[in-house]
């Protein structure tokens, strides 16, 4: 008996999760994804004054 394969089924479900909350409350995550975007400028532009920091030592 094969398993079903995990990492689709993971898939399915998260992209029908994002649909539903896209449709149920547009604004919500549009405030989600505008949050997870500063996030991860954020990371990215302290690990840019990491290597710059170490550099100039």
């Amino acid at each position: 008996m094969n398993a079903p394969p995990i990492k689709k089924i993971v898939l399915w479900l998260l992209t029908i999760f994002l649909l539903y909350a896209i449709l149920t409350s547009p604004t919500d995550a549009a405030d989600m994804v505008d949050t997870g975007w500063g996030i991860l400028a954020n990371g990215v532009e302290n690990i840019g004054q990491f290597f710059d920091s170490l550099i100039s030592r």
